[in-house]
């Protein structure tokens, strides 16, 4: 597969997966029942499944690797953080005041990653 469909299937997953990570989070606040619907529960999974995919046929593509690239380095660092408190904010916040916290941070550790992945730099905000 070429690196720009790799990609393509990269980006376009990256953007459904903030899409449906943002929903379910506006959604779980006002207690929606939307939440209990099956698709809710496994398309995310799906769509992250073939993000960490096309990440690592990605790393592979350009032979730039996590632990020896300081950018993709940062992104696995952001990305662990962006899951823990998307697990908050969706699930373990013992109070809507701390999902709702933590749900803002992982939008903002999100951003972080983009804009790292877009500058190949770990401090995207110095350059």
């Amino acid at each position: 597969m070429s690196f720009l469909t790799l990609k393509a299937i990269h980006v376009s997953c990256a953007f459904i997966s903030f899409a449906l990570f943002f929903l379910r989070g506006i959604w779980s606040f006002k207690g929606s029942p939307i939440m209990r619907q099956g698709w809710v529960k496994v398309v995310p999974h799906i769509v992250d499944t073939l993000l960490l995919v096309s990440a690592l046929a990605l790393a592979f593509t350009i032979q730039q690797y996590p632990f020896v690239d300081a950018w993709l380095t940062a992104k696995v660092f952001g990305l662990l953080l962006y899951i823990g408190l998307g697990s908050v904010a969706l699930k373990y916040g013992k109070s809507k005041a701390i999902r709702i916290s933590a749900w803002l941070a992982a939008l903002a550790v999100f951003v972080y990653i983009v804009l790292v992945a877009a500058k190949h730099n770990p401090l995207p905000f110095i350059h």
